[in-house]
């Protein structure tokens, strides 16, 4: 399998992304049902709690009932039947994220709705669980990661030609992430970097974006009498266009602007196929100074994205903290 073309790799995860959108149908229309029987229960809970004084024993009592008449059921105990009408009483009033809610399961919308404390946080994660597909563990790790704090704090450093193609890029490729599961030593190497990424490809790709599809390391390109490599090459379904991602280990540079526009005009001359987009060059850097992305990017002929990344968990608190201080500064 190593040697095949670049053509037929993403034939093959096109026909793969086939069968999964497929099997993702049939297990959104059960999840439907089964999300919209837990939002009736729990508002005829809500009604009787308000209406007829039913309280915990009352309800204990119903779980008892409905598991001896229909044995096996494990998802009508008396807790689970509080988590509902606590669920239908987060949204119930609300006609912006309720039809949401229905988009994910019952584990992931159990996690919001006790992790996310205000509605745009509820609705940041809604969409995400529901656009990525996360599993349990994915969506914690979100969460932990601090990924909404981080969203809000973080600044778009996208050329202006990028934002010109793909209006909508920042919903598909990030100003910031976190690469913890790396596990990366303090010190480390661009070569170390990214055989971390390539050792846990599954983990990358879920914090990059599901709809990222893997190509090529060191992706060869042959311009007049030279080699040049590309450090990852990937392919991005939504946008239909190739990704070049060049990792580097310290702070942004203005000159690693030049390179990838290089870069992208070669794959676009040899690479990319008449019905793709042009392609689209990531520079993912340890740190950047605002000042110089924003003249490099707006100096940029190509569609080019600087992101920045953590290789350890940053304390959600000061994400928290630095995130009360920009709505405080936005009020005053």
């Amino acid at each position: 399998m190593t040697n095949l073309k670049i053509e037929d790799k993403k034939s093959f995860h096109e026909i793969l992304a086939m069968i999964k959108e497929s099997r993702a149908k049939a297990i959104k229309v059960v999840n439907n049902e089964l999300i919209d029987l837990y939002w009736r229960i729990g508002g005829y809970i809500s009604a009787k709690c308000n209406d007829s004084g039913w309280g915990s024993r009352i309800v204990g009592n119903l779980s008892d009932f409905l598991q001896e008449t229909k044995p096996n059921t494990k998802g009508f105990s008396s807790q689970n039947l509080w988590r509902m009408k606590q669920f239908y009483e987060t949204y119930h009033d609300n006609k912006k994220l309720s039809p949401l809610v229905r988009e994910i399961g019952w584990t992931n919308n159990m996690i919001i709705v006790s992790q996310a404390k205000t509605e745009e946080e509820k609705e940041f994660y809604l969409k995400l669980a529901a656009k990525e597909n996360y599993s349990k563990k994915e969506l914690l790790r979100q969460f932990e990661s601090g990924l909404f704090e981080r969203t809000i704090l973080s600044k778009e450093s996208v050329s202006p030609v990028a934002r010109e193609i793909y209006p909508k890029i920042n919903e598909y490729i990030r100003d910031y992430y976190s690469f913890e599961f790396l596990k990366l030593k303090d010190s480390y190497s661009e070569y170390s970097f990214q055989k971390a990424i390539l050792q846990n490809l599954k983990e990358f790709i879920l914090e990059f974006g599901k709809d990222f599809l893997f190509i090529e390391e060191e992706f060869r390109l042959q311009v007049g009498n030279r080699d040049y490599s590309i450090d990852l090459l990937f392919y991005h379904r939504e946008l239909n266009c190739l990704v070049a991602l060049e990792l580097k280990v310290g702070e942004f540079k203005p000159e690693y602007m030049g390179k990838m526009d290089f870069y992208l005009g070669a794959l676009d001359k040899q690479v990319k196929k008449e019905h793709e987009n042009p392609s689209i060059g990531i520079i993912m850097c340890r740190t950047k100074d605002e000042n110089i992305v924003e003249i490099s990017l707006n100096r940029s002929t190509s569609p080019t994205v600087i992101s920045q990344y953590e290789t350890k968990l940053i304390n959600k608190e000061l994400l928290k903290s630095k995130l009360n201080e920009l709505f405080s500064s936005s009020e005053e």
